[in-house]
């Protein structure tokens, strides 16, 4: 594994992520490929971020989740059903939607969730909305899009992303007309985050999760 030092780590404290990284996915995936693709996050968390104190955290976090999507597309690991839900910012409905059904389904679907144009954070009306439903939202943190995700997808839902989420063959993809919650108050946050519960209830029947 390279050091430290290596230009392939954009912060140095990102080796011990690494390192943790390839630890978990060793006989799966090679060292350098776990180190490229964290590196790969961190940048790409980086280019929408005002603040970085947490962004190596943040990093091994979407690494883990990226390679665990990447393991489930090579059939080197198996698991339930997975569910990704695309917004533009990933800072309200996409992020709604995740941890709705992820708090209804449990371990019965793996959900996801990203954004086109990542926010810098979540909205904060949104973790709100989710509090007083009961879903905790409190680790949330907005994701770009990647093609390890999307490829892992069983079904891919939009919300207001438009043309921007890339159609890979063989995924069922829905588009829920969903309100943007963006700048509105915690009465209308509250409203959205019903209707969307109500969409998750009819995905979970048709499902038979």
């Amino acid at each position: 594994m390279p050091t430290p030092s290596s230009p392939l780590l954009p912060d140095e404290r990102l080796a011990a992520g690494a390192a943790r990284l390839a630890t978990r996915y060793a006989g799966h995936f090679a060292p350098e490929t776990v180190l490229g693709l964290l590196a790969n996050s961190y940048t790409r968390l980086a280019e929408h971020a005002r603040v970085r104190t947490h962004l190596v955290v943040l990093a091994e976090r979407l690494a883990a989740e990226r390679l665990g999507a990447l393991a489930h597309t090579q059939g080197l690991v198996s698991g339930p059903m997975r569910v990704l839900f695309v917004c533009s910012q990933n800072a309200g409905r996409s992020q709604m939607t995740a941890a709705l059904l992820a708090h209804r389904a449990g371990e019965r679907v793996t959900v996801s969730s990203a954004g086109t144009h990542p926010a810098d954070e979540v909205a904060p009306h949104i973790t709100q909305s989710l509090t007083e439903a009961g879903v905790d939202l409190a680790d949330a943190y907005p994701k770009p899009l990647t093609e390890e995700v999307v490829q892992a997808a069983d079904i891919v839902i939009t919300m207001g992303c438009g043309d921007a989420c890339p159609v890979m063959p063989g995924r069922r993809y829905l588009d829920w007309p969903v309100p943007d919650p963006d700048g509105a108050p915690i009465a209308v946050a509250r409203d959205i985050r019903d209707a969307i519960d109500a969409h998750i209830a009819d995905l979970l029947a048709e499902l038979g999760a």
